[in-house]
């Protein structure tokens, strides 16, 4: 758990803890805790969560403590196994003995149980010589085989009845209770009327605990994805302190401080690279599948692995509020955000369970006081509705899909923030996305540099960068770092002006030189209609004489300006107050996997792609045309996209918006879903958006759409199964059809395994990396 270290105050009076609660596996577990809680004066707000084992605690320390609170979850019958002020917590969950579900105190009584309903079994039906009486109770002779199932339901019944206890004490009708009531009254129904059911209840009482083991392992297996998450993080780190290398556990270590990582080690916490170089593996946290390059000033973060290098980091964040804590932390939350399909099974399961039990009653009554049935029979059948009763295969069913989806994405470098948001996805239609930052790199750089007069591209780059090292526009920065790639060095630069929205102009070796847009060299007395083209590939431009024939002549205006901007590009030209010396083309550079991308939503099925932006529209065309979208949107203020987003909902049932987290939030707000590239560090983008893709990789937004449907086809799937499956038995209950080991083995341990193993199928859905 990413905050079971310590209690962290809530609003003023209140305070949230965290507890781990293995053993709280299933809806009604969780339905015990909650009611046990809630007659704790001072508890203001309880969450448990069967999927992860979490439980969370919001109460008044005036009014009680966590003593307290720990009490009332034993009351209910759980173990508390990682409490906030327990000595050995580091802000993991973990079980106190770590033992396997299979070889578990419960499991050995368990075999135990079914050891000797093995042997009654083999007295009853092999060895009916040997199978005499032992004993009399009330008058009903117990034989043998008797007695060896009576010792199975004593055994395997234990935690049964001790779970029913717990639940009738907290007035909650679940599985536990049921099952206790079906055990009880079988061994009741056998003395009452001496008819013989203890086969009935050894073999509930084994069976239902080889389920309950069955659903414990299942539901591991769904928390071990987010355990996988929570270990990737070391739980030391090396820290330079006073000149000394020291180990210390990572909540030890203070922002500021510097932590050595050595290669093939974890990085410990969220930082910046303050000495060495290296390649960083941030799959973990991004996605990414090739490592990345790490130098001085680049941000790391916590449980990526240092591939190669040696790296000092200075720390930026404390363990409990770095980059992989709050994905964890967002993780284990996501489940609190129900999904419709959710909301529908708790609903029903409301009516669900009190029906069956009433039908319980009737059919084990009213046959045999109205119709002359035999009393063991229909209270046997009775006591296999009682089993049925209770849906958790039912009510786990969309959870743990919800889980393992929410797991697997987060593995995968995208972080969904809830089970409604992942659903959400799934149904969407049309998908909007932001050009800047989002189908394009959000990073201006030098795609063309066109020399004039005999000219060459460093000699033009070499004046554009005398000119524009001292502005502070992004095209200027880009050229500059164009140069600089190149090694050409800037000219001594004075008298340097700022010509706002035009360009700049200076003084280069006494020379005046001008750098900006084609209309500015217009303004200076340029005729850029006419441009001779010379043998040697230079071109003469003339300021005021037009003197060269047309046939010869190359045309600024007409072609290569107007070529290079339907590319997407911006223009820039170089020159003297007498001739050009180049043509300078600059632009956010389109991500390469942009098009696969948008290719690959369509063939998943959506409908339509649109591109939202604020460039002009000649360069949102290109950049329309290039990724292959179906439409485009130009010229957009961020109250103009909220209002094409808005007509896309209009229009379709669903609409995801794609942008960066910050000046597309509300876009992304009145979107059904929005989605923020590349939240990796930015606290607006995890704080904004509904899905985060943590890497600058648009490959994730398919898999996550192809993720989606197919968590909502598996939840469907889990939804009705389950639900056939206990319709279809519970209808065979009265004629005969289904007896009670059936139920238990089916309805109960088989479907609860089914569903999860179902749901664990999307823990294979990996990115195309070949996209």
């Amino acid at each position: 758990m990413s905050d079971s270290s310590a209690a962290r105050d809530a609003r003023d009076g209140e305070t949230v803890v965290a507890f781990a609660v293995p053993e709280m596996d299933c809806p009604s577990c969780a339905g015990k805790v909650e009611s046990s809680l809630d007659k704790v004066e001072g508890v203001l707000d309880s969450d448990p969560q069967p999927t992860t084992g979490k439980l969370t605690v919001t109460y008044d320390p005036a009014r009680t403590d966590v003593d307290a609170l720990v009490a009332a979850v034993e009351n209910a019958g759980y173990e508390v196994a990682d409490r906030p002020d327990s000595e050995d917590d580091h802000g993991h969950s973990h079980d106190t003995d770590g033992e396997s579900v299979w070889t578990s105190t419960r499991a050995m009584k368990t075999w135990a149980s079914g050891v000797f309903v093995a042997l009654g079994f083999l007295f009853e039906f092999f060895l009916h010589a040997n199978n005499v009486a032992v004993a009399e109770v009330l008058g009903t002779e117990v034989l043998v085989a008797d007695a060896f199932f009576l010792a199975g339901i004593v055994v395997g019944g234990q935690a049964i009845v001790r779970g029913g206890y717990y639940s009738a004490r907290n007035l909650n009708l679940d599985i536990d209770l049921l099952m206790s009531v079906a055990i009880i009254g079988a061994v009741a129904a056998s003395v009452a009327f001496g008819e013989r059911l203890y086969f009935e209840a050894a073999t509930l009482a084994f069976l239902f605990s080889v389920s309950e083991l069955l659903e414990r392992y299942s539901m591991d297996r769904a928390r071990n994805s987010l355990e996988e998450l929570m270990e990737l993080s070391p739980d030391e780190a090396t820290v330079r302190r006073d000149g000394e290398e020291t180990t210390i556990p990572v909540e030890d270590v203070e922002v500021g401080d510097v932590v050595v990582v050595r290669p093939g080690e974890k990085i410990p916490m969220d930082g910046a690279v303050v000495a060495g170089e290296s390649a960083v593996n941030q799959a973990p946290i991004t996605g990414e599948s090739v490592p990345v390059d790490k130098v001085g000033g680049d941000e790391v973060y916590a449980g990526t692995i240092n591939e190669e290098g040696y790296l000092e980091v200075e720390v930026t964040a404390e363990s409990t509020e770095n980059t992989l804590s709050r994905i964890v932390e967002m993780v284990e939350d996501a489940q609190a955000n129900q999904t419709e399909r959710e909301q529908f099974v708790e609903r029903f399961a409301s009516y669900y369970t009190p029906l069956v039990v009433t039908a319980g009653i009737l059919v084990g009554t009213v046959p045999p006081l109205l119709l002359g049935g035999a009393w063991p029979t229909w209270i046997l059948r009775g006591l296999t509705l009682f089993v049925l009763a209770c849906p958790c295969a039912f009510v786990i069913s969309t959870p743990v899909s919800v889980v393992s989806g929410v797991t697997s994405a987060a593995k995968n470098g995208v972080l969904v923030k809830g089970g409604n948001h992942l659903e959400a996805m799934g149904e969407v239609d049309a998908v909007a996305l932001d050009k800047t930052g989002t189908l394009t790199k959000g990073e201006l750089t030098v795609t063309d540099v066109v020399p004039l007069n005999g000219n060459s591209e460093d000699d033009v780059l070499r004046c554009a960068r005398g000119l524009e090292a001292r502005s502070e526009h992004p095209i200027g920065d880009a050229i500059v770092s164009e140069a600089a790639e190149r090694d050409v060095q800037a000219r001594d630069v004075t008298d340097f002006e700022s010509v706002t929205g035009k360009g700049v102009t200076a003084d280069l070796a006494g020379e005046r030189h001008y750098a900006g847009k084609p209309g500015y060299f217009e303004n200076l007395g340029f005729d850029l209609s006419h441009v001779h083209a010379t043998t040697d590939g230079g071109v003469v431009t003339q300021k005021s004489r037009n003197l060269c024939e047309r046939n010869d002549c190359l045309d600024l205006l007409e072609d290569v300006v107007p070529r290079l901007q339907s590319e997407g590009k911006t223009v820039v030209l170089v020159g003297t107050d007498e001739e050009l010396e180049g043509v300078i083309a600059v632009a956010d550079e389109v991500r390469p996997e942009a098009a696969a991308a948008i290719r690959r939503l369509r063939e998943l099925g959506v409908e339509r792609t649109v591109m939202l932006t604020g460039d002009n529209e000649r360069t949102a065309r290109a950049i329309a045309e290039q990724v292959g979208v179906d439409d485009f949107r130009a010229e957009l203020l961020p109250e103009q996209k909220v209002e094409a987003v808005e007509e896309l909902t209009d229009e379709f049932d669903a609409v995801a918006m794609v942008g960066d987290g910050v000046n597309d939030a509300p876009a992304l707000a009145t979107a059904t879903v929005g989605v923020a590239m590349g939240a990796a560090g930015t606290d607006t983008a995890l704080e904004t958006a509904d899905i985060a893709l943590m890497g600058d990789d648009l490959t994730r937004l398919p898999y996550l759409y192809d993720l989606s449907n197919r968590a909502n086809g598996v939840i469907r799937q889990n939804v009705w199964t389950s639900l056939g499956a206990k319709a279809v038995l519970a209808a065979g209950v009265p004629l005969g059809f289904v007896p009670i080991w059936v139920a238990v083995l089916v309805g109960d341990a088989g479907m609860t395994t089914a569903v999860t193993a179902n749901a664990m199928r999307l823990s294979r859905v990996k990115p195309d990396l070949g996209e």
